[in-house]
């Protein structure tokens, strides 16, 4: 046994550990493949403590060694594959998991003969499903891969006969298409300047590099001796990458929850509070003005108390996607409270502009919205301040705003349309007796 090994098991059970730890907070499907990808990894070095055993158990300890990481590699690149849920993307998946499987059973235990038309499956296997589907679908790190395994492909048929390290060099060359492979993955996967992926691009960029310099080295410079841990070290920079990477989204995560509201996705009171002053004050530098609308729904309890929450629940979201569908990408729509909504309308906007605004959404809540097997109708009511005619800083362009909502909301009463719950067409004949609406 190579009890040379241990070390590396240990490093990589602690690493691996770790790993799950921080991905429990916040699993995704991305973080159970890395996972499951680092297992592989501890598998490759645990059958790597049997390949000096003699005969057969040798032999299929080095292959359990040889497959685990070449799959553990494809694990890595398939979950960060940003088109995952591409109709053809298993497809090129398998293909490549497969072409590349084949190969290396072919190159450990059947005739030299047989790698030639396995060198060509792996460049001609992507390259027909990329044409074939290149009609509906393309991408940048499609092709990319199609161009790299083919040149994998072309590399394979001009070097893996040769007598004296033909299989070698082959083996290498799969090993570094594959982590490099990651890396490419990587980089279009995470194009952001962090450190987690920085450092995790940057060490599948090594740990490819490691298949090239090592059989450079040996070729040119026999005589310097590196330790195996030396080749390994790429391995815990990737590791390490990783564990920034998900503490990194676990933040932004945290980040994202704490500005916005749970229920709608909009911008929550803080958040909506900081755009509001800012908006204000980019308003005082350029001279112009800013608009706030406050809308309150109407009926809003009556819904819950008759049909539940849950479809109070439903309405507030489709309230929330209606109005942020209205507004300009650089308005904000926000929930800043239980049935109240703030629009923020910056320049160039005037009151008569936010008066049309607001109307528009009235008209919007009248309409009736599909909420489950019922077609629901609410009424509102909005309020208008605008910055700086009404109001010189946010709390009270805030307070003008819910002064004339109420003033608007109560003054008119008598007049607005009641609640009222239809059941849609499309229900069943049982649900068709209808529900009286609530006044």
């Amino acid at each position: 046994m190579d009890w040379s090994k241990l070390p590396d098991i240990g490093a990589v059970a602690l690493l691996a550990a770790a790993f799950a730890s921080v991905a429990r907070h916040g699993q995704t499907s991305a973080s159970r493949l890395w996972l499951t990808g680092w297992i592989m990894i501890e598998l490759h070095f645990a059958a790597s403590l049997f390949e000096t055993a003699p005969g057969i158990w040798g032999t299929l300890a080095d292959s359990i060694a040889l497959f685990t990481l070449v799959w553990s590699g494809f694990l890595f690149m398939w979950a960060s594959v940003p088109f995952r849920q591409e109709k053809t993307s298993p497809w090129m998946f398998r293909a490549l998991v497969g072409t590349n499987t084949l190969y290396l059973a072919l190159l450990i235990a059947a005739p030299a003969w047989t790698l030639t038309p396995a060198a060509v499956l792996i460049g001609a296997f992507p390259l027909a499903i990329a044409l074939a589907t290149a009609r509906r679908f393309r991408h940048r790190l499609r092709w990319s891969m199609v161009l790299l395994y083919g040149l994998l492909s072309v590399f394979l048929l001009l070097f893996q006969h040769r007598p004296d390290n033909g299989a070698d060099l082959a083996l290498n060359a799969i090993l570094f298409t594959v982590f490099f492979s990651c890396c490419i993955h990587f980089w279009f996967a995470f194009q952001r300047a962090t450190a987690g992926a920085f450092v995790t691009i940057a060490g599948f960029l090594f740990w490819s590099s490691v298949f090239l310099v090592g059989p450079v080295m040996q070729a040119f410079w026999p005589n310097i001796h590196v330790e195996s841990e030396v080749w390994n070290l790429p391995k815990y920079v990737v590791a390490v990458g990783m564990i920034l990477l998900l503490l990194e989204d676990q933040i932004a995560h945290n980040k994202y929850l704490a500005l916005h509201d749970e229920l709608t996705g909009l911008p929550n009171r803080r958040l909506f509070q900081d755009r509001l002053a800012n908006a204000l004050e980019r308003a005082r530098r350029t001279g112009s003005q800013t608009a706030l609308l406050l809308v309150d729904l109407d009926h809003f309890k009556q819904v819950n108390d008759t049909l539940g929450h849950h479809v109070g629940d439903q309405l507030l979201q489709h309230v929330a996607s209606t109005f942020a569908g209205r507004v300009r990408r650089s308005d904000t729509v926000a929930r800043t409270g239980g049935d109240e909504f703030c629009v923020i309308l910056e320049e160039p906007i005037s009151r008569a502009d936010a008066a049309l605004v607001a109307d528009s959404l009235l008209d919007m809540l009248k309409q009736p919205m599909p909420l489950g097997e019922l077609d629901v109708r609410v009424g509102g009511s909005v309020g208008i301040a605008v910055f700086p005619e009404d109001a010189a800083d946010a709390e009270s362009l805030c307070i003008a705003a819910d002064l004339r909502m109420y003033e608007n909301k109560w003054g008119a009463r008598g007049l607005d349309s009641p609640l009222s719950f239809t059941p849609r067409p499309a229900v069943r004949p049982e649900m068709q007796t209808g529900l009286p609406a609530a006044q």
